[in-house]
């Protein structure tokens, strides 16, 4: 496998569509923004690639021109910038360097992926203008440092036409030959589906658009595309894994991921430990620890006093996310007022479907003395609940990772969570034993169903209220390694597999 400058580093090549602290639309910009830092603090030499957008952030740091590379579209070569930006990081790890692919006619836009309209009509030929680019890149990467770049690293269905020009298109140049890939899923819902007559706009043999290849029901699925062609494939969990082998979790992908030899490899997100610390988070109004936890219940009484809520010691569950069916919030609003029956406080933050907005406005002016609501995205606001409220509810039909979970670990939140996905292999269920032995985290529940998310909350708020159980949960919730060191060390040893020099 091709080495850097130290005998057992690496030269690992990222691509993404979105990446923090540059843009962001969701969680594959904090896992694509995390991961690289964390490989370069192992001691390997790192790139990231991502799309010059217009909303493009950089802290004030001006990006430096690099020149430009020649992509092929449908319509002929053309030529796309290149500009540069190195983030340092801690310790001995060498800088991350950051690459845009500026290229204004597709990029130069609001929005990443979508206008007030809708998705771009021209989504297809962006992004399979954007995975040409990447090639580039990792050539000129390659050619730089004299042997090819061993692995790349690709996210989503925006970045999967690169493993497929690398086993067709592009097979036959020298520097690009041993290159491998590893795509990571995100989320198997989103797949980069655009009708079948637009499948020339990839610039791929037609004879690739057939059922073993990119087609799909006459569509073109270019995450089909790069499962099928990339040399290994992994997601953000081990139970998700597993989960997108069915009908219910694969959304009609699940014949193609059972026929890859070596499976899907899962692996669990982490997050980000320095931002979010209770012992140091600049937004919260007391700081506290797992050793100390004398600081949270004065956050409580803070998040109590911005909420409009009055400060009393009824037990606060805190909702935080995107209001939608998928994550389940639908089966919450149904049972609030069997919740408000009992005293319980609510602190809402989130956006989502109209529908359900209106919902938990409705609840909330019903409900003014127990529910506090805040329909918008605020990160400041985010830290305080996870600080403040006790316990955190998650009731999602299916959850490739989470984290807000992670966050509620790290915060001494007990999290309340369906088993599914990443929440299922992230949260140790209470019991009795399982509490007695230090290892219960939160509370679990198997079924989509009001009645069984009730029963979950019911347990959770009979077990608050005795604090001396309730504080031995949180203290072995905080003592869970949510950092992503853990999840940078498996991802390298995925990287040296697939790469055939272990």
């Amino acid at each position: 496998m091709a080495r850097s400058h130290d005998s057992d580093s690496l030269n690992i090549v990222l691509a993404a569509s979105e990446a923090v602290p540059y843009v962001k639309t969701g969680g594959l910009a904090d896992v694509v923004g995390a991961l690289p830092v964390e490989f370069a603090k192992l001691g390997h030499v790192v790139t990231l690639i991502v799309p010059r957008y217009r909303g493009f952030q950089t802290g004030g740091r001006l990006l430096r021109s690099l020149g430009s590379v020649r992509v092929q579209t449908s319509g002929g070569y053309v030529d796309a910038g290149l500009e540069e930006d190195l983030i340092s990081v801690g310790g001995s790890g060498r800088p991350v360097r950051v690459v845009a692919v500026r290229y204004d006619p597709y990029f130069d836009r609001i929005g990443l992926y979508q206008g007030p309209e809708g998705g771009f009509k021209d989504n297809l030929n962006r992004f399979a203008f954007f995975s040409r680019a990447i090639i580039e890149e990792v050539a000129l990467l390659g050619k730089r440092a004299g042997e090819p770049v061993p692995v790349l690293h690709l996210h989503d269905w925006q970045t999967a036409l690169a493993a497929v020009y690398l086993k067709t298109t592009d097979r036959d140049r020298a520097i690009l030959r041993d290159v491998r890939t590893l795509l990571t899923l995100h989320n198997v819902g989103y797949q980069g589906i655009f009708p079948g007559h637009q499948f020339s706009a990839t610039g791929l043999p037609a004879e690739l658009f057939t059922p073993a290849g990119l087609e799909f029901y006459g569509s073109v699925n270019l995450l089909k595309g790069g499962m099928v062609f990339a040399d290994a494939v992994s997601t953000v969990s081990p139970t998700y894994a597993k989960e997108i082998m069915t009908p219910e979790g694969g959304f009609g992908l699940e014949g193609v991921l059972a026929h890859r030899r070596d499976g899907v490899i899962g692996i669990t997100n982490g997050i980000d430990v320095e931002s979010w610390n209770p012992e140091t988070d600049r937004y919260l109004a007391a700081n506290y620890s797992r050793a100390d936890l004398s600081g949270k219940p004065r956050c409580k009484t803070a998040l109590q006093r911005e909420l409009g809520l009055p400060n009393r010691d009824a037990p606060l569950i805190g909702v935080i996310g995107r209001l939608t069916s998928q994550k389940g919030f639908d089966l919450l609003a149904e049972i609030v007022p069997e919740l408000m029956a009992l005293g319980v406080q609510m602190a809402i933050l989130g956006t989502g479907d109209r529908s359900l907005e209106a919902r938990f406005q409705s609840v909330q002016e019903q409900y003014p003395q127990q529910i506090g609501l805040s329909l918008q995205f605020d990160e400041g606001l985010a830290h305080r609940i996870e600080a403040g409220a006790d316990m955190l509810v998650m009731p999602s039909r299916y959850e490739p990772c989470g984290l807000t979970q992670l966050y509620s670990l790290r915060y001494g939140t007990i999290p309340i969570v369906r088993k599914t996905g990443g929440l299922a292999d992230t949260v140790v269920p209470y019991r009795p034993s399982t509490t007695l032995a230090g290892k219960a985290t939160g509370f679990l529940f198997s079924d989509v169903s009001e009645d069984s998310l009730l029963a979950a909350l019911l347990l959770a708020i009979k077990v608050y209220a005795d604090q001396n159980v309730w504080k031995s949960i949180q203290q072995t919730a905080m003592s869970v390694d949510c950092s992503w060191e853990r999840s940078a060390r498996q991802y390298v040893e995925v990287f040296r597999q697939v790469g055939g020099r272990e």
